[in-house]
């Protein structure tokens, strides 16, 4: 047993001499040996590096630290590239026509019985901008920008009972996270509002007016909801300059010289309105693609002057356009992206840059205290466009303006991955109530206690302003004792008399029309208030009714700021909250300027309503219910009393169209006038057709008129320009009241792009029968070759 266990395991020394021999003879030579092995080596370098390079590629990517690179793997990767994104939130966008009637009805903003409608020069519509809370999707909030002159009362109730019929997806939509805003247009049809000052100068109320603009937003926001999907949103700002002016600089200067002391920057920026632009923009997740960009900048939609007949979007909606059509396809961003550029402290702002000056052959400028030119007057002074010249009714005034506000925005959002600030904290918040405005009793900073009063409109409300004077004697700045005819007591008398109480509580606002006070047939202006602040973030919206002033905004923000940074609403106190304010909004009430403006009583302080202290009731309003909005808030303020809804009760003597007729042996879309057969790039190209009324059909999402191209390629026609572009216009004329005839002009302003080419005009008209029929019917031009 004993050799057995001493013996090792393994094959015999003769068995293992015959191996040896066997390998020598089977074996390769060395050469060979050491060729296959370096072979196998290189081989598995080379599988090693090839799979390393794929795992990079999909997995990992290098990045410059600033002093060395180093290699960040795909999870740490999506978590840097979240936080430099900020926060995720559920984003749409959508945008539809909102185009009333165009011809008719007397436009909203300059209140002239004069100034009714005569055809189109370019589309209004809606843009709907949502927000809400990934986690919690039914936290989030609507913001609207309407190519109107407001908000209102029976637009807001429209579009809420329009969105409750749509279905349980969008019962997340209410009182409390819809916000109506308007950039401030006067060019667009009017009688749509809500309450009886308004509608005095539209001869009423106008149904299709009014469901123009509820259906559109309402179709606005189906598209902005349809397109909701997880995303980013990153805000930027920067200064506009020549877009615009102070128009009451008297007024301004009132305020505390310590306070206009810390706007004062420099020449161009001496703070008397604000240069700051704010831009928001929603970003995708899924592809990083931009959907859309909101901008908040002020100035009055008064570039279109009060002599002008056709509808547009003055100059937010020249902005608005151009941006959206600013990107071609290499472009990173989705299709059917929306630019909204919304109104901030627009109370005394004015896009005619110019200044005010008298066009009573003095060449003189206008009064500073009170706009009046030598005879005592505001009818003569008027504001002076950048192209004040070119006698268009203000129309390359406009288009200037809008590209002055669109350029540096497009700048900005071109920089905002490098100068961008995201919104960072994922919680989205809304609130919402109602106030009522005829006695809100309040403390001041100071403790001492002072309340509103119901609406009423002062003397220098009926002076107008520079971008729109007023008629008759009466003048801004006109505190007290009012230096107008006695005419005008007896006649305020007779409407409605202000008692003692009213006069003192608005004093030194000498009342001319006691608005808020007179309720025959309904009520004239709003006493019942919309308080509605938005938040997603470290960005806080204040959603005003009122026109602010540029200090009034101010002090709004800056209070709200202050307080959201000590209540660390966004749930992080590192975080400097973004405050912008957007309006007029919900309603119309008119203006918001401070006590010391107020005191002046030039058009603003006259036409604020609730009294010297409407600006501090707004900002202990929204104060209070600040909280609300906390990250952590789970419940909303009471609703407060609602105002009235007036759609069925207002009063309207608009007569609807009878019938159309033609001239004879013409049928309707013949070429009454027909084109030249070439023309130059930058020539005026206009054809006169056969016309019916386009009150007959709205074309809503369509167009009236449309310039076509020949497609050299594949022999069709293809359309180039519709009436939503600025350069091509759309005129309407009646020809004979008795016979129902009328003629359409459609003018292309032809641009520097305008490619050369052949092209003809093409019309889309809807003819009415005496019965009530209506029949759609077309017209085409001769051709003709731009070169």
């Amino acid at each position: 047993m004993e050799p057995l266990l001493e013996s090792k395991a393994g094959p015999s020394e003769a068995e293992s001499q015959w191996r040896e021999q066997e390998q020598r003879e089977l074996s390769p030579s060395r050469w060979q040996r050491q060729r296959r092995t370096w072979t196998n080596i290189a081989s598995l370098v080379l599988a090693m590096l090839l799979g390393w390079t794929i795992f990079v590629h999909f997995c990992g990517h290098w990045r410059d630290t600033g002093r060395s690179w180093r290699l960040d793997w795909g999870q740490e990767e999506k978590v840097g590239s979240e936080k430099n994104r900020g926060s995720q939130y559920l984003l749409g966008v959508g945008k539809a026509d909102i185009t009333g009637p165009v011809v008719e009805i007397n436009m909203m903003g300059y209140a002239d019985t004069k100034q009714v409608g005569s055809g189109l020069r370019q589309r209004l519509y809606s843009r709907a901008f949502i927000v809400g809370n990934v986690k919690h999707p039914k936290d989030r909030f609507v913001y609207l920008v309407l190519d109107t002159q407001s908000g209102d009362t029976a637009v807001r109730y429209g579009i809420l009972e329009g969105l409750s019929k749509l279905g349980s997806d969008f019962a997340v939509y209410g009182q409390h996270n819809v916000a109506v805003t308007g950039t401030h247009s006067h060019s667009g049809p009017g009688a749509w509002l809500n309450y009886l000052l308004p509608q005095i100068t539209s001869k009423g109320f106008d149904k299709q007016s009014y469901r123009a603009i509820v259906d559109g937003a309402i179709l606005s926001i189906q598209r902005a909801h349809t397109s909701l999907q997880p995303g980013y949103l990153t805000v930027g700002s920067t200064k506009v300059f020549g877009a615009n002016i102070n128009r009451s600089l008297y007024a301004y200067l009132a305020n505390p010289e310590e306070e206009r002391a810390r706007y004062n920057e420099s020449i161009e920026d001496d703070g008397s309105v604000e240069k700051t632009l704010t831009l928001l923009r929603f970003q995708r997740a899924s592809d990083g693609k931009n959907t859309g960009v909101l901008t908040w900048f002020p100035t009055h939609g008064t570039s279109m002057l009060g002599n002008n007949t056709l509808i547009s979007g003055d100059n937010k909606g020249v902005a608005a356009d151009l941006f959206e059509k600013s990107f071609s396809t290499e472009y990173n961003v989705a299709e059917g992206f929306v630019a909204g550029f919304s109104q901030a402290s627009v109370g005394d702002t004015s896009p005619n840059v110019l200044g005010a000056w008298c066009e009573d052959g003095s060449g003189a400028e206008c009064s500073f205290r009170n706009s009046t030119c030598s005879d005592g007057k505001s009818q003569f002074c008027h504001a002076r466009g950048p192209f004040f010249r070119v006698k268009d009714n203000g129309a390359a005034s406009c288009y200037e303006v809008g590209k002055r506000q669109f350029e540096p925005a497009r700048a900005l959002y071109d920089d905002l991955d490098t100068n961008g600030t995201p919104i960072t904290g994922s919680s989205v918040k809304s609130l919402h109530t109602f106030q009522d405005m005829t006695n809100f009793t309040f403390p001041l900073a100071n403790g001492s206690y002072v309340h509103t009063c119901p609406a009423a409109l002062g003397y220098s409300f009926a002076a107008g302003t520079s971008d729109g004077p007023g008629a008759f004697d009466f003048t801004q700045n006109d505190p007290g004792a009012p230096n107008a005819s006695p005419v005008w007591r007896v006649v305020s008398g007779f409407i409605k008399e202000p008692t003692e109480a009213q006069k003192r509580c608005h004093y030194p606002k000498p009342i001319l029309l006691d608005v808020g006070e007179i309720s025959s047939p309904y009520l004239w202006t709003p006493n019942i208030v919309d308080v509605q602040v938005l938040r997603v973030g470290q960005l806080v919206i204040i959603v005003s009714p009122g026109e602010a002033t540029t200090m009034a905004g101010r002090r709004w923000k800056e209070a709200i700021h202050d307080s959201a940074s000590f209540l660390a609403l966004s749930g992080s106190s590192s975080v400097d909250p973004v405050v912008v304010l957007g309006g007029p909004a919900n309603s119309y009430t008119h203006y918001i300027a401070t006590t010391e403006e107020y005191s002046i009583q030039r058009y603003e302080g006259a036409s604020t309503l609730y009294g010297p202290y409407t600006l501090n009731a707004y900002i202990n309003l929204t104060l209070r219910y600040l909280p609300y909005l906390s990250s952590s808030s789970t419940t909303r303020p009471l609703p407060g009393p609602s105002p009235p809804n007036n759609v069925n009760r207002s009063l309207s003597f608009i007569t609807g169209v009878v019938y159309d007729g033609t001239p004879i042996f013409k049928n309707f879309g013949d070429v009454k006038t027909d084109v030249r057969p070439a023309y130059s790039v930058g020539d005026i190209v206009s054809a006169t057709f056969v016309g019916a009324n386009p009150r007959n059909s709205l074309r809503l999402e369509q167009t009236y008129a449309a310039i076509e191209m020949i497609d050299t390629y594949t022999n069709r026609w293809v359309r180039v320009r519709d009436d939503s572009d600025w350069s091509l216009v759309f005129n309407w004329k009646r020809t004979s009241g008795v016979l129902g005839t009328s003629e359409v002009e459609i003018v292309w302003e032809t641009e520097e792009r305008a490619q050369p080419g052949r092209y003809r005009i093409r019309y889309f008209g809807d003819s009415k029968a005496v019965g009530g029929a209506v029949t759609a019917f077309e017209g085409i031009s001769g051709e003709f070759v731009l070169a």
